[in-house]
């Protein structure tokens, strides 16, 4: 049966990537390199801000150090806490609450290359925070999706949370919105949802196991159906 749900979160949870690449732009300009049209969306979604931030500067030549890398994404960090705390009304995806509501017995997680800080503010403000049962950031690794690990180290967390439940890849689903985070879960032998925030829906069904064009129209029956028909 299906024990756990372990969501992304920009893109699914949140619609904060134009604002991930505003200020990407914003740290590079700072840095006197000059942005480029559509290298967030090439480099940067789904893959964490560390991870990104690297690659850009690396493309520009620049020489990077781990304590200049550091500082870059901290000051990144900052800009996004101030921007979202600004906001009256964050921009939430839809679907979330009815996907907890649909599957009350199954415990949540949040699989993120976010900052812990960035996730924690934005599921405060939106009143989420004690729904998920564990929360894996790109605080706690070095490594970014497509790579497996967070996946990974989500799935050990849960288990060290709930002992008597024996959660496996097989018992979770994975939802996320880029081809980096379906390539994750895939690789930690996780079935994933695709939603469509991010890239059109015919693009995302060639990789997930689902696809939707919003959560809300997850049919969890048949999804139930998929995970009983395991246990056979």
């Amino acid at each position: 049966m299906l024990k756990a749900v372990l969501f992304d979160f920009n893109g699914v949870i949140i619609n904060d990537e134009p604002l991930h690449d505003k200020l990407l732009e914003q740290i590079l300009i700072e840095e006197n390199l000059r942005p480029k049209s559509g290298e967030f969306r090439e480099l940067c979604l789904g893959r964490s801000d560390r991870v990104c931030i690297q690659e850009l500067l690396e493309r520009r030549g620049r020489v990077i150090t781990d304590e200049y890398l550091d500082e870059l994404v901290a000051r990144k960090a900052k800009a996004y806490v101030a921007q979202m705390s600004s906001l009256e009304r964050l921009p939430l995806y839809s679907g979330i609450e009815d996907v907890m509501f649909k599957l009350p017995n199954c415990k949540f997680a949040i699989v993120s290359g976010a900052l812990r800080s960035e996730i924690e503010l934005v599921l405060e403000r939106a009143n989420l925070r004690s729904r998920f049962h564990v929360i894996v950031s790109g605080d706690d690794l070095t490594v970014s999706k497509p790579e497996p690990d967070g996946y990974l180290l989500a799935i050990e967390r849960l288990n060290q949370t709930f002992p008597d439940l024996q959660f496996t890849a097989e018992n979770c689903l994975a939802i996320e919105d880029t081809f980096a985070g379906i390539q994750a879960a895939k690789a930690a032998k996780i079935p994933v949802v695709g939603v469509a925030n991010s890239y059109p829906f015919h693009m995302l069904q060639r990789c997930a196991n689902w696809t939707v064009d919003y959560l809300i129209d997850l049919e969890f029956d048949r999804i139930q159906e998929r995970y009983q028909a395991a246990m056979v």
